[in-house]
């Protein structure tokens, strides 16, 4: 005989099951109605583009960059996450005494093109960790540049070690500035990964990008060992690239493309000469952390900026540009 539930116990089981279900649909459809984010207050790239600025198409994207000095030493230099070309202003000059110097914006940051999804090759997402190196080297093909000193900051230093490891016959040398090699957030669950590129995280994502661009400055003072050293300049220039159409699209791109790629296991692979520097106070990524990756890579020196934190190549560009120096005597590519 099957067994009658008591209506006290169904009813309200019922109630729940359909304010579940009511919920779930919600949320299912409440996301695809929003209005995507006003683009009233955004320009074209070229509309904020620096006197010095120049755009070449790189595996189907327009990517910007910078350039300065001549020479047969080459250096492409390689920005941090939320970050853009504007971080390496105060080095293409010292740098460019040794030769040619590259600075560009990845996809998804600065003044680089962020094509929508579907508008490039699914197996070649410009956005996605993997594709970093070969777009780093196909910008040095397209700039006529064989071999490079890879500078890279912090995610950008990821990408200078991916680079090195998967081309290392393009790799002149290295360096590695507070490095994010074992930062590199864990693969997405499997269950999770069809969420991120449903068409209701798509909807919500630029949503969530433009939360973050109102916490920039706080995030660009949390990489400072002393905030009060950031100009008002220096912010409006971080600032510059939440003004770019598709910007909040493009870093949505970004954080679902990224994925760890397990470098730390590789870094013994690497056989260009390398050096690691970081910040004595660095928050973002732990001075212990960069301390490993140096200890990892073969032949390897560990250098420690004093007073300084996440992003020594602006907090204490002198005392950045005297170990590149340093290094750079040691490797053969300048003059004592």
């Amino acid at each position: 005989m099957r067994r009658i539930w008591p209506l006290y116990i169904t009813l309200p089981v019922v109630i729940l099951c359909a304010t579940v279900s009511s919920l779930c649909s919600t949320l299912t459809i409440v996301p695809l109605l929003l209005p995507s984010p006003s683009t009233r207050d955004t320009l074209p790239a070229q509309d904020l583009a620096y006197p010095e600025s120049r755009f070449v198409e790189v595996m189907g994207v327009e990517v910007h960059y910078v350039e300065a000095g001549v020479g047969d030493t080459v250096f492409l230099l390689l920005h941090g996450f939320g970050a853009s070309t504007y971080s390496w202003q105060g080095m293409m000059e010292p740098l460019s005494r040794y030769g040619r110097v590259i600075a560009y914006d990845r996809p998804g940051f600065g003044l680089t093109e962020r094509p929508r999804a579907g508008e490039y090759d699914p197996t070649r997402n410009p956005y996605a960790t993997d594709t970093q190196p070969d777009l780093a080297v196909a910008l040095m093909d397209a700039l006529g540049v064989e071999q490079a000193v890879l500078v890279g900051h912090s995610a950008g230093g990821s990408v200078a070690v991916a680079t090195a490891l998967r081309y290392p016959e393009r790799v002149r040398a290295l360096v590695l500035e507070s490095p994010a090699v074992l930062e590199a957030r864990e693969p997405v669950l499997s269950w999770v990964d069809p969420l991120l590129r449903s068409p209701q995280s798509r909807r919500l994502g630029p949503w969530l990008a433009r939360l973050f661009a109102g916490r920039a400055d706080s995030f660009l003072e949390t990489a400072w060992e002393h905030p009060e050293r950031i100009s008002a300049e220096m912010r409006e220039g971080y600032q510059r690239p939440f003004r770019v159409e598709g910007w909040d699209r493009g870093l949505w791109e970004v954080v679902m493309a990224s994925a760890a790629e397990g470098l730390g296991l590789n870094l013994g692979d690497i056989r260009a000469p390398a050096v690691v520097i970081t910040g004595e106070g660095d928050r973002v990524v732990p001075p212990a952390n960069s301390r490993q990756v140096a200890e990892a890579i073969p032949g390897v020196r560990y250098l420690e900026v004093p007073d300084c934190g996440h992003i020594a190549h602006e907090e204490r560009p002198a005392e950045f540009l005297a170990h590149v120096d340093e290094f750079l005597q040691e490797v053969g590519l300048a003059a004592p």
